[in-house]
Parts: C-alpha cells; structure tokens; sequence
C-alpha cells in the first residue's frame, strides 16, 4: 500500500494510490457530516442533501449529472452514515477529468431546486416505504435509538415522514452552511493515474473552494440503560435484535474487539452463532453480530429471524454462545484459524479498489492518518486468547444487553 497525500491552503486533503493493474480510476468525496449532527427537526436532512446533490448545481440540471458518466460507462454514486456522506464514481481512466470535475460540482456547487425537492421527496417516502417493508432493515435502523434514544445517533438516517415531508431549499442551504468544513473534506483517488497526473485536474477544481469551517459541536453521548421491547408487525416471521453501546474508533482494543465479532458472528458460515442457529439447529436462515465503531463510541448488535414459536429457544442458543466465548478461554487452534479467516477477509477486501478509496478518506478523516494492513494484521496476530476472554467479559456483558423483537400481529 503506498499512497500520497497533498492538503491544500483551504484545508481539503487529497489522498491517492495508484493502481497500474486496473483500467479504471475510483474518486471520491468523503465529508465529515452525517446524521447524527441533525437537530431533532432536521432528521434525515443529511441523506436527503446526499440525493440533491444529483438534481441541479450551478451550471448543471439533473439529467446533465446523471448522464456525464453514464454515457462513458462510468458509475457515479453516493451515500450517507452516521457520521458521513460520501459522493463517488469509478470510470476508465481516459474520463478521469470528468469524473473528477461532476464530483467537484455536486459536492460544493449544489443548488438544491425547489422544484427538485419536491420530486425527490417523493422517492424518499417511498424508500422509506420500502424499507419498512423489510423488517430485517427496519430492525437495525430502530435499534439504533434503542440505544442512543434521545441523541443523534439513534435517529433513523433516511428521517422520518413528517421531517422528510417539511424541508425546503433553505433548509439544506443553511445545514451547509453550518456543517461544512473544508479541513473536514478528504478526496480519495485511488487506480490507474498517477499522483501528478491526478493533482494537475485536482489542486485548480478544489483550489477555487473557498476555506469554511463548521460553526456546531457534536453532542456527546452520555449514559446508557438497557431496554427491552417487543413490537407487533404486519410480518410472518420474528425478528430479534439484541446488543449494547461498546469501543469507539480510537480505541487500541478495536481490532481484538473485531477479531471477537468475526468468530462469533462474522460473516463467514462457520461463525459460532451461525453453526449453533442455523446449521445445528435449523432455526434462521441468517445471522449476523456486528461491530460498528463511532468517533466517541460503537456498538455491537446481533440480528436474527426466526420462526414465532422458535424464538425463545433461538435467543437462548445465541445467549448461550455468548456465555460460552466468555467464559472458555479460545484453544491455541481457534485462536490460530480466527486470525488467519479475518486477515484474510481483510486481505480480499482490499482487492476492492472502489471500497478502498473510501476505507482511506475515512480513515484521515477519523484518526488523520491511514493505518496499513500490514500494521492491522500485525496488532490481529498479536492478540491472546486472554485478551479476547477479557474483552468479551466487558462488552459482552448480558446484563447490559438492551433486546428489540418483531412480532407476527396477533390473528
């Protein structure tokens, strides 16, 4: 992994790697904004300004930006988080220019039509729609406020229908206003264009974009109790949720705290909770634990579903896992193949050269400067079956666990 990075006098950082096995260049704009700095009226503004971005700049109309890439065959793309919103495109290398410049415009020159807002408005009702649809989304979405009710980061990031159903072009003019902040900008780079070849189109788009700075402060999360609830749906199976606040991104045991997720409930087939729910037992057809770090805090979750009548036995098979990577120490072998799978996931992810581009605007956003994953793989290799005991008696503690469960309404 070699990269470079060049700040400019505004404060917006560029980062680049350069890919000469590819045809194709990845550029993105990563921000350091996101749902959780909208005020309760606000809720789901941020998302909402991640779709304006493609309906109008200055000197743009919306088939204009949709249509610059996808006549080259390039894909032009973006999304929005908790803490961020990202805008990118991956394109062959000849129509890096007009990537880079759409990317530019969208990202700083965004009008915010009224006459736009209005049909897209529609398209977010309707996403939100659909996702209520699907209670395996849904599910995480209001876990979330479990376990931060009150603050930003339990909001739901697509908002809510009578938040989404209010705003007006003022409204996004002023959330600029107040959130952007070009030392808080990263532009990542990351394909078949070298480092000078690609500040030559960069350093005069962004150069012209004038220092801002953000004028609010994130609230910090203070407290947590664990609640349990249970919730009747118009669906057919029960979906659980169950999990609590844990490590925030700049803390040294995030990476055993990863490896632990993995082996318990990982991605792979061979996960704990996986073998023990699904193919010893039959009773859901996916699980998933997660590990999602913040700034100032994370969480871990667990999400299943299963049969109506099943559910009791399937939380008491998860919470046994639980109890189990607590209290038995990892064998030499589980520890070894634990490792090696999650290096490994690492590794492949890596060969994700559109996702890598944002791994690294991320990460100088977050920690301000990029981690290698030879360094990663160094602290995953170093960690004991003791430190992984230690931690999953902290942040897998039961009794802080809050649970969320869907029910089948009643017939």
């Amino acid at each position: 992994m070699v990269y470079q990075i060049k700040e400019l006098a505004n404060g917006i950082r560029i980062v680049h790697q350069e890919v000469t096995s590819t045809r194709l260049v990845h550029c993105g704009f990563v921000l350091d904004i996101g749902s959780r700095d909208e005020r309760e009226d606000q809720e789901g503004l941020a998302h909402f300004w991640e779709h304006m971005a493609f309906k109008g700049t200055e000197k743009r109309k919306a088939f204009h930006i949709i249509n610059r890439l996808d006549s080259v065959g390039g894909e032009l793309n973006a999304y929005t988080t908790k803490e961020k919103i990202c805008f990118y495109a991956s394109v062959l290398q000849q129509h890096w220019s007009k990537a880079a410049e759409l990317l530019c415009d969208i990202t700083f020159n965004s009008t915010f039509p009224p006459r736009q807002i209005e049909k897209e408005r529609q398209v977010i009702l309707e996403e939100m729609a659909m996702y209520r649809d699907s209670p395996d989304d849904a599910i995480q979405d209001e876990f979330d406020d479990l376990l931060f009710p009150g603050h930003s980061l339990g909001y739901n990031i697509l908002g809510t229908e009578s938040t989404v159903s209010r705003f007006s072009q003022q409204d996004f003019l002023d959330f600029v206003d107040q959130h952007l902040d070009t030392s808080r900008i990263v532009c990542s780079v990351v394909g078949n264009i070298s480092f000078k070849k690609a500040l030559r189109t960069l350093v005069p788009l962004l150069g012209a974009v004038p220092a801002t700075s953000r004028t609010t402060v994130r609230q910090a999360v203070n407290g947590y109790s664990p609640r349990t609830t249970i919730q009747y749906k118009e669906i057919t199976q029960a979906h659980c949720a169950l999990g609590k606040p844990a490590l925030a991104l700049n803390d040294e045991r995030r990476f055993t705290l990863y490896l632990l997720d993995n082996i318990l409930g990982g991605p792979s087939m061979n996960s704990r909770l996986n073998m023990a729910l699904r193919e010893k037992h039959g009773l859901a057809y996916s699980i998933e634990s997660v590990y999602q770090p913040f700034t100032d805090t994370g969480f871990i979750g667990i999400f299943y579903g299963t049969e109506e009548k099943a559910g009791p036995k399937a939380r008491r098979i998860v919470l046994r896992e639980i109890r189990k990577i607590r209290e038995k120490k990892l064998g030499t072998l589980q520890l070894h193949m634990g490792k090696e799978q999650t290096i490994g996931q690492m590794a492949m992810a890596e060969e994700n050269y559109s996702g890598l581009m944002l791994v690294y605007g991320k990460s100088l956003l977050d920690k301000g400067y990029i981690e290698s994953l030879e360094a990663i793989f160094k602290k995953i290799r170093s960690c004991t079956a003791e430190q992984l005991q230690e931690l999953a008696n902290e942040v897998y503690d039961e009794a802080q666990f809050s649970f969320l469960t869907y029910l089948p309404k009643p017939q």
